[in-house]
């Protein structure tokens, strides 16, 4: 009789993104690489390049709950991972599963946009408050870009003051992203405890790269699957997603992909 495995599951809620650069194949790509095993569950099926979104067709809701509740009723979920949501009713139906499982660690990378351009969202306004009004409080971790957190807390004046207002949501630790920053390192931040805890500070790679904020969130929800504390998920996660871009490709006419499975592959 095979034995039962022990890999950490991982409930990825995320767009398809036919490119393989972002969504749920970032996400399933980056847990496999942290030692975890993905179970995703798509929100919306996208039409995107390597350069920008062009479409996207959210999953209607009660199919979306259908998918997460199957799988929730069969195996041991250890975490939950939140990408794209594309509207407020998908949103109120990942909130709806969440609360269910109040103990269960949630990443959530509130996506507005793609990383090359075009909208992930009907309307990002009212998609930005109900993020947090119903995801954020229930978040362990979440991961905005600047640009995303200038989105989401749009009274403050600064950057520590978009992550002390994200984090006033409810929201245990925030990962505030630099890559969008006009310096010469990238600097993410990362607030906490009603504080900012710790800048991290990386060399600023030369590309644009699609799928960096998911494999980012995605490998801190491995790695919080395996049991690490947040600060050394957050840390190692990043040391992975800066190598995975190092080592990106360019397969199409935009981005660079990330190299998420650069660890199994033989260096030229």
């Amino acid at each position: 009789m095979p034995q039962t495995a022990t890999l950490p599951v991982v409930m990825c809620f995320g767009g398809l993104d036919s490119t393989g650069g972002a969504g749920l194949q970032a996400d399933i790509e980056a847990i496999a690489s942290m030692g975890g095993h993905a179970a995703p569950v798509a929100t919306a099926l996208t039409v995107q390049d390597t350069r920008q979104v062009l479409d996207f067709t959210p999953v209607e809701t009660a199919l979306l709950i259908e998918q997460a509740r199957a799988v929730l009723e069969d195996m041991p979920v250890s975490v939950f991972k939140i990408g794209m949501t594309g509207q407020v009713a998908t949103v109120e139906a990942i909130h709806s599963i969440l609360v269910d499982y109040p103990d269960i660690p949630v990443v959530l990378d509130p996506v507005l946009r793609g990383g090359g351009g075009g909208a992930l969202s009907e309307d990002a306004d009212e998609l930005g408050a109900a993020l947090k009004e119903l995801l954020f409080p229930l978040a362990t971790v979440a991961t905005p870009n600047s640009e995303e957190a200038r989105r989401l807390a749009p009274e403050a004046d600064n950057l520590e003051a978009c992550g002390q207002e994200l984090l006033d949501t409810g929201c245990q630790f925030v990962l505030l992203t630099g890559t969008h920053e006009d310096s010469e390192h990238v600097e993410n931040r990362l607030f906490g405890n009603r504080r900012l805890l710790e800048t991290f500070t990386w060399e600023r790679l030369p590309e644009s790269y699609h799928g960096s904020g998911c494999t980012l969130a995605a490998a801190i929800a491995g790695l919080l699957g395996q049991g690490l504390e947040v600060f050394t998920a957050v840390h190692e996660a990043q040391e992975y997603t800066w190598e995975a871009l190092r080592q990106g490709y360019r397969l199409g006419m935009g981005q660079f992909l990330p190299n998420r499975l650069f660890w199994a592959r033989e260096e030229e």
